[in-house]
């Protein structure tokens, strides 16, 4: 047996010979690596804990305790909230403006100190020259019981001690206006201040400093450390000053007796707290000028005037004005050359571009000229004389030019004028003879274009004249955008909805109901209806069956259906109904704060329409009458989608619904004499009714049926038109576009609505 054995032992021994080296290799390098880890797991911490978390790391049982345990302190912790039911539910007030929520403060704010004698002279000229550039300017006197003069706010602090007066004004500045404002600038009266200058000053010094800054002035038997800022001239507090000085104002008010308000604020910022009055800071310096007495503002040329933010004294209010133009011209003047200087710029860099000079917009520097997409964005010309406009805010052809559009006209003409002397005197002057025709256009991109074709006389230097007819362009440029002031509106406000119904409308109220129940009822609208039935003479009457049963029927399985809801209707007989007599009877039956929709039985109201509703209607400033796109009949009017491309064939009809603010060309017009639906206020339409009462009754006995929209549009009620989304007769979503306001040449742009008009 053993020879065999033998045998097979070493005939496998002879097969894996080739293979030993391998085999001895995998063996001790194994033998290596395990003995390499037992060494390194010796020394200590285990290694592999540090591996947790990474791609192919070793883990453990306690490795992974580790990690839990470690996870638990990166996890949020989430604490649940519990409402007690037995307490009232409060609801989170948020603030109106994001601006009072992110704690955002105004520059600036300027307070003038002045007295019985001055205030109705010069506080009056320091209001009309200088209240415009500033958020806020008041208005501080000791006399008791002063009488504001129109425009300015004063506040009145019944003594007319220095002391008292700053103690009180320093008071009620931090009281009211501590947590608005950062810069805090204190003038007298008698001061004026070239408020740009004053402006950019507080725009590049730091806020977060104890800053007390204006012409320093030495105290009388003082250090020369210890200085105030001279009151006549003004000076700055900074918020955090005046935050650390509140505290010690009943202190110094005791202690400290000084005839002048600004001496003793010196002293009471030095004694306090240690605070000066500097004239220069982080590189600005606050620069101002003493003006001698009989001085001529004209004259005066010193660089030290020129550059001065106050001059100090004036002594009446001519005298302020008369500084107050001189300023303004300087300021003009400095303008016009930077503008100059700019156009230059512009010119040099102008040959760099790919375009060249044909890329060069005129004027240099303003924007090209608004290029429209389609035919509803096209900006139309206004065409004048010089006595008579033929675009009249009442769509009249022919109205008298005068007020502010003929001051305007005259303005422009005179300017033309003159340019055209600046240009080519002394060799040739112009006289302006007439003008021919005029031309003008609002442009939202740039401003007011004019074209004018003028006849003008040329005389040369040696006498000899002659007429010429001249067209020159002028354009009067968009300024600085201001924010007019608004009432405050909001989406919440209720809407009563008031839908005039005549028995041949009858059959198409219960679809208008079923619209109204979809859209404004099944979402909780804030909206409530009234139906106005509307009976004629012979309609109605005893014995004769009621016209509007199934209205009646209609409505009140509304109020089933929705429970809570109540549609109230109202019976009117009428032999010739119009809105105004319509509204006369609602308007009774409604409070003055009411915002009514007047609305037709076509209409189909949604949400969207009663927020544009809301926003777009404000009290005492604004009424809203949406202007409609009706699409022409496509059986007599086809109407076709964009031309394809070249060899394509003939262009297919555009499809139901096409977009003229897209392009597509959509045959149809903006109605802006539709009236049907409109969006006023009950106090609005009281107002314009009592105003309105003499003229129509004169109309209503002539036969004459006066309309809504004439009565808000002729007596000091902005009407806003705006075009919304509508339907034609066969149900085409038409688009919406902006119209200009009847009130403004600016155009009013609004997100379109869905009024949609089965029957238009």
């Amino acid at each position: 047996m053993a020879g065999p054995t033998t045998m097979r032992l070493s005939s496998l021994l002879a097969v894996l010979r080739p293979a030993l080296p391998l085999i001895l290799g995998l063996s001790l390098g194994c033998s290596l690596s395990l003995l390499r880890v037992s060494w390194i797991q010796g020394e200590g911490e285990d290694p592999c804990i540090e591996a947790v978390g990474e791609p192919g790391g070793p883990q453990n049982p306690d490795s992974r305790t580790w990690l839990e345990q470690s996870d638990e302190d990166f996890k949020p912790r989430i604490v649940p909230y519990y409402r007690d039911p037995n307490k009232p539910y409060k609801k989170v007030l948020r603030t109106r403006y994001i601006q009072t929520e992110l704690g955002s403060r105004e520059r600036l704010l300027v307070a003038v100190l002045t007295s019985r004698a001055t205030l109705s002279t010069l506080a009056v000229a320091v209001n009309r020259t200088v209240a415009h550039h500033f958020p806020r300017l008041l208005y501080f006197t000791g006399q008791r019981g002063a009488r504001a003069p129109a425009g300015m706010q004063v506040v009145s602090h019944g003594d007319e001690r220095p002391a008292w007066l700053m103690s009180e004004t320093l008071r009620h500045l931090h009281t009211h206006f501590g947590a608005d404002y950062d810069w805090f600038f204190i003038m007298q009266d008698d001061t004026y201040v070239q408020a740009p200058r004053l402006a950019a000053l507080a725009g590049h010094l730091s806020i977060n400093q104890d800053l007390y800054l204006g012409r320093a002035e030495e105290f009388i038997g003082a250090g020369e450390q210890a200085r105030y800022c001279h009151g006549g001239f003004g000076y700055l507090l900074s918020r955090s000053l005046l935050l650390r000085l509140r505290p010690h104002l009943d202190g110094c008010r005791g202690d400290i007796l000084s005839a002048r308000p600004d001496e003793w604020l010196g002293r009471c910022l030095i004694d306090s707290l240690g605070v000066g009055c500097v004239s220069q800071h982080q590189g600005q310096q606050y620069r101002s000028f003493e003006l001698a007495k009989n001085r001529d503002p004209e004259k005066e040329g010193s660089s030290a005037f020129l550059s001065a933010f106050a001059v100090h004294p004036v002594s009446d209010g001519t005298l302020m004005y008369r500084l107050h133009k001189r300023f303004s011209a300087l300021e003009l003047e400095r303008a016009y050359s930077e503008i100059e200087q700019l156009q230059a710029q512009i010119r040099n860099l102008t040959a760099l571009t790919p375009e060249g000079e044909a890329g060069l917009s005129w004027p240099v520097g303003l924007p090209a000229p608004f290029i429209p997409h389609s035919r509803f964005e096209v900006l139309g010309w206004d065409y004048f004389t010089e006595q008579h406009t033929f675009s009249c805010a009442d769509g009249a052809p022919k109205c008298p030019l005068q007020g502010a559009s003929g001051a305007d006209v005259g303005d422009a003409v005179d300017t033309a004028l003159e340019q055209l002397n600046r240009r080519y005197q002394p060799r040739l002057r112009f006289q302006k003879q007439r003008l021919l025709n005029g031309y003008r256009r609002f442009d939202p991109a740039r401003g007011m274009e004019y074209t004018l074709d003028l006849l003008l006389e040329a005389v040369t230097q040696r006498g000899h004249r002659r007429a010429l007819a001249r067209r020159v362009s002028l354009l009067r440029p968009l300024s600085r955008v201001e924010i007019l002031p608004m009432p405050y509106v909001t989406e919440a406000t209720r809407v009563q909805l008031v839908l005039p119904l005549l028995v041949a409308e009858a059959a198409a109220a219960p679809a208008f109901l079923e619209a109204f129940a979809a859209n404004v009822l099944e979402p909780r609208e804030h909206a409530l209806l009234t139906l106005l039935l509307v009976y004629g003479p012979r309609e109605g009457g005893r014995g004769a069956p009621d016209p509007f049963l199934g209205v009646k029927a209609a409505a009140a399985d509304l109020e089933r259906r929705y429970p809570g809801t109540r549609l109230a209707w109202l019976a009117v007989r009428a032999e010739a109904p119009s809105q105004v007599r319509l509204m006369d009877v609602v308007s009774k039956k409604h409070p003055v704060d009411t915002l009514f929709f007047l609305t037709t039985v076509w209409t189909r109201p949604g949400p969207e329409v009663l927020n544009r509703c809301r926003m777009n209607a404000i009290s005492g400033w604004q009424a809203f009458f949406p202007v409609h796109f009706q699409e022409f009949n496509p059986a007599l009017s086809p109407q076709r989608s964009p031309p394809g491309p070249p060899g394509a064939g003939p262009d297919p009809p555009s499809p139901p619904g096409a977009d003229p603010s897209r392009g597509a060309p959509v045959g149809g017009r903006f109605d802006r004499q539709a009236s049907a639906e409109g969006c006023f206020y009950n106090a609005d339409y009281l107002a314009a009714r009592a105003r309105l009462a003499s003229e129509l009754a004169g109309q209503e006995e002539g036969g004459v049926t006066p309309q809504l929209i004439n009565s808000t549009t002729s007596h000091s009620l902005t009407t806003a038109l705006t075009c919304n989304h509508t339907r034609s007769a066969q149900g085409n979503a038409a688009s919406s576009c902006c119209t200009p306001a009847l009130t403004c040449p600016s155009r009013r742009c609004l997100a379109p609505g869905r009024l949609q008009h089965p029957n238009a």
